[in-house]
């Protein structure tokens, strides 16, 4: 029986010798490929910048209003109390009603009379009718200046500021000029922008109450929706049977969600309003009604969280002998506690910028003092804003301007502060 001869290799290359791997067709197909994945990561980088350039603007645009807002029209007057015919001494300047006595004894008038001497009448006519309670300020701070003589800068009135900005009648652009020329007539600084309320001249407002109010209400949010979201988080994901009434609850916590930030408002009218009539536009009824509307998200957010940590962990807290609830308060939530600070954020800072469900509460309220408590009436930032852009006089532009850039300093620092908690607790694994 004859044997069949193999062939080897070299015998199947001379049978069936083989073809160019990059033919022409491939060439195109590669360099189409390679055109398309540069033409995909301009794409990235152009909606990158685009992106950043949107930011640019409109923190640009903020500044550029904002600063204005942050400044106020001043006159200089010297004030001589020695010949102003004040009287006082420490302990009546300390009294709580040391303004009210100053005021009873001319000193409005008094001040008036003396910007008339060195500014003119027409002058002394366009001084803030409030601006007296600066130097009673200053009294009450320092009653040596009885026995002495201070400059003071004085607000405006809200035609002489627009005026040395030129706007205004000419007869007020003149008077402007003419003050400024002589050096008494400036914008400055207005560090009680800082530290006051809300007043109905722009060149007295301030955003301390408002301020005050966003502080106290986010304090009540926080302390409400967090834990309450975490421990639903935590419930659902660890304990709850898996049934109808389970996933009708989930699917109600996202529908939650999603619904309008209004709607949660007219719940707060109809639930907290009429359980606590008389806590209207106070800062515990703000704070519950958007906690209301943060607490989904927690909630998703949280479940989230604790569904990515591994089921190892929880083995492995079971193998050495720790019951199911130590696993969940020692082990899953230390290490699903980032994330779900991180959906606290997402969910204060729109809690935040709301004002929909605060303008159903009553907080849309003229606040002149800062509030003293959780059940004192107040207001918002962003609702103090949108009263301010509603006014007509130029001034309380340069005001809202400079609103807003406290609103996001303030967003800033509190998303700052939940950052470095969440980098704080957050642990590797």
């Amino acid at each position: 029986m004859s044997s069949i001869p193999r062939s080897g290799p070299a015998d199947l290359a001379e049978a069936q010798p083989l073809g160019p791997t990059r033919t022409p067709a491939f060439e195109k197909r590669l360099a189409k490929r390679y055109r398309a994945e540069r033409n995909f990561r301009l794409m990235g980088l152009a909606a990158v910048a685009f992106s950043v350039a949107v930011l640019v603007f409109l923190l640009g645009n903020m500044l550029i209003n904002g600063i204005g807002g942050f400044q106020r029209a001043e006159l200089e007057v010297t004030v001589d109390f020695a010949a102003l015919g004040v009287e006082g001494d420490a302990v009546s300047l300390a009294a709580p009603s040391a303004v009210q006595t100053l005021e009873m004894q001319g000193l409005p008038d008094a001040l008036t009379a003396v910007a008339e001497q060195q500014l003119g009448k027409d002058a002394a006519q366009e001084i803030s009718p409030q601006a007296w309670r600066d130097v009673a300020a200053a009294l009450t701070a320092n009653p040596a200046l009885l026995e002495s003589s201070k400059v003071f800068h004085l607000a405006t009135s809200s035609a002489l500021s627009s005026a040395l900005q030129g706007e205004g009648p000419p007869e007020m652009q003149a008077l402007a000029r003419r003050l400024a020329d002589e050096g008494k007539l400036a914008r400055n600084w207005d560090l009680g922008f800082l530290t006051r309320s809300d007043a109905t001249d722009p060149q007295a407002v301030g955003i301390w109450g408002a301020l005050k109010g966003s502080m106290l209400t986010m304090l009540v949010t926080l302390v409400l929706a967090f834990p309450v979201g975490v421990l639903s988080a935590l419930y659902l994901e660890e304990y709850a049977p898996r049934g109808r009434w389970t996933e009708i609850i989930e699917v109600s916590i996202s529908n939650l969600a999603a619904v309008p930030s209004i709607i949660f408002g007219l719940l707060g009218l109809a639930v907290f309003l009429a359980l606590f009539p008389n806590l209207r536009s106070a800062p515990l009824i703000g704070g519950m009604t958007l906690a209301l509307m943060t607490m989904p998200v927690i909630v998703i957010s949280g479940r989230n969280a604790i569904k990515a940590v591994p089921p190892s962990i929880r083995d492995g807290a079971l193998a050495i002998g720790a019951s199911p609830v130590q696993v969940v308060f020692h082990h899953v939530l230390p290490l699903a506690l980032p994330g779900m600070l991180t959906g606290t954020i997402i969910g204060m800072a729109r809690a935040l910028g709301e004002t929909a469900p605060l303008l159903l509460i009553g907080m849309r309220a003229f606040i002149s003092t800062p509030p003293d408590g959780f059940t004192t009436p107040a207001t918002v930032l962003p609702m103090q804003i949108f009263l301010w852009s509603d006014e007509v006089d130029r001034g309380f532009v340069e005001r809202t301007s400079a609103a807003i850039i406290v609103l996001l300093v303030f967003l800033l620092a509190m998303n700052g502060l939940a950052i470095y908690l969440r980098n704080k607790f957050e642990k590797r694994w």
